[in-house]
């Protein structure tokens, strides 16, 4: 029988079992959205015809003995800026409210293969530009931990649906701290992998440098199942790496037994150049986190970050100014919203893009157009480009000297909607351990380790070299089986 605590790698078990069918499982799965959306909004769109047309092509390839991927079956939601053909495609933005793309996404070809089941498409905040999914333009996605409170953003509709049981496993893309700060506020696993390492191919630009796609699920091994089916090549996208990430089926064989399973790892900890930027409950659990893993063999290194600060200032002129670039392609014309309040070519330009976009997406263009324009190019665009190149060298001389950097993964926990300080400034500082890892293109993992004094989750971040994924997968399995269970369903209260 399905009970909705159950992991990936326990379903595909039970599938395989006939413990229950593809079908009844995703049955129950839109059961419990029917039950939870109004109160949560985790979706913008329901796909519930397809999926169950989708689980029961699953069940005939079982009763015809068919050997299939351990995803196979397994109800996934997709953020909204993922393609998926003849569903719509809005990326939280009045801009694309009506568009339907004719093609699908290379991470959803790949999970199509792996015969997984889709049941939505999430909500987001405005091409993904936030960290909260109030910018989203249709509504607020609430954290199913508390629903006064945010889910993070900019992958909060995906985060909340895994963490509310509204889907097994879900993708979000990561910009700069999009999978990892939603999977701190809503207790869940979520990986940003190595940038090129999963194709962007059908995803919605926002910072083509460092935009990705990445796994929110509920535990360490689940989502190292579902990158696993979704890393591939793809030579239709310029970005993508011909490394790919294979299953490690040794990881699946928890042995609590083997008293240090990381004996002879480095776990880097930046500690002066965080902890004063963070709550107490969260400096709290995360020095818990780092004696957890010292009990298990690893050596902790006391590190100093120096471009940290710096390194959020560059973040924020880059991504604005590639947004700013990616954005253009909305004009009225090609596709997407076109105002009908225009007399001229020259009003269709302004009045699309004035009515379609929301006022962060307004502010990150123009700041991105200014920071581009000729005035003022080498000041702040040329000048960040330079402090990038820093912080990547300083990320590679500490990973030569440790195995993995040890990094909060948000400054707090959820915070109350409506309670975004004004200030952008103010605002934009809470990415401040995410940006640096997003810049550097590097791998990092989200997990839970542990809740603040009102319940509310609290995640940490294991930062790797490039294509280090079966290494922090390692590592946060090891720090995954000292804790029972795994993973914790949200309960909304209703």
């Amino acid at each position: 029988m399905f009970t909705d605590k159950m992991t990936i790698y326990e379903i595909a078990e039970a599938l395989r079992n006939k413990d229950f069918s593809a079908r009844e499982l995703a049955q129950s799965v839109l059961d419990k959205c029917s039950k939870l959306e109004k109160h949560l909004g985790a979706y913008l769109t329901l796909t519930k015809k397809e999926a169950l047309q989708q689980a029961e092509q699953v069940d005939k390839f079982l009763a015809d003995g068919r050997e299939l991927p351990l995803l196979a079956g397994i109800p996934i939601a997709l953020k909204d800026n993922i393609a998926v053909k003849d569903i719509p495609c809005t990326s939280g933005s009045k801009m694309l409210e009506n568009f339907i793309p004719p093609y699908n996404a290379f991470v959803w070809e790949q999970l199509q293969k792996a015969e997984a089941v889709l049941i939505g498409k999430t909500n987001m905040d405005e091409f993904a530009m936030g960290f909260s999914t109030e910018n989203s333009y249709f509504k607020t996605t609430k954290n199913p931990h508390d629903l006064s409170r945010i889910p993070g953003g900019s992958s909060g509709g995906s985060a909340a649906a895994v963490a509310s049981g509204e889907a097994i496993c879900a993708l979000g893309t990561d910009t700069g701290g999009s999978i990892r700060q939603p999977a701190s506020y809503c207790g869940i696993v979520g990986l940003r992998p190595t940038y090129g390492l999963i194709s962007r191919r059908g995803v919605t630009a926002t910072a083509s440098s460092m935009d990705t796609v990445g796994p929110l699920t509920r535990t360490v091994r689940d989502n190292m199942i579902v990158l696993s089916a979704i890393s591939a090549w793809d030579a239709k996208d310029c970005s993508s790496s011909r490394q790919s990430f294979k299953l490690v089926d040794e990881l699946f064989k928890s042995d609590k037994s083997q008293a240090k399973p990381l004996s002879g790892i480095t776990i880097g900890w930046p500690d002066q150049s965080l902890e004063a930027n963070l709550e107490d409950d969260v400096m709290q659990k995360l020095a818990a986190a780092l004696k957890t893993f010292e009990s298990l063999g690893a050596k902790v290194k006391k590190l100093q970050i120096k471009t940290i600060n710096a390194a959020l200032s560059a973040y924020y002129v880059l991504v604005c100014a590639e947004a700013a670039s990616n954005l253009g392609r909305y004009d009225g014309i090609h596709y997407g919203y076109r105002s009908p309040n225009a007399e001229s070519l020259n009003d269709v330009y302004i009045n699309s893009r004035s009515e379609a976009f929301g006022y962060e997406v307004k502010r990150r263009i123009l700041l991105g157009n200014f920071a581009l324009s000729e005035e003022y190019y080498e000041n702040y665009f040329v000048k960040a480009q330079k402090i990038r190149s820093l912080v990547i060298r300083e990320f590679e001389d500490y990973l030569d000297n440790c195995d993995v950097i040890f990094m909060p993964a948000s400054t707090s926990t959820a915070e109350k909607i409506g309670s975004a300080p004004k200030n952008p400034v103010t605002l934009y500082s809470a990415d401040i351990y995410t940006t640096p890892v997003s810049l550097a293109g590097l791998p990092a993992l989200s997990l839970p380790c542990g809740k603040d004094s009102q319940g509310l989750p609290i995640g940490m971040q294991l930062v790797g070299k490039q294509f280090s994924e079966e290494l922090l997968y390692r590592i946060g399995a090891a720090y995954e089986d000292q804790h029972s269970p795994a993973f914790e369903l949200a309960e909304v209260k209703i």
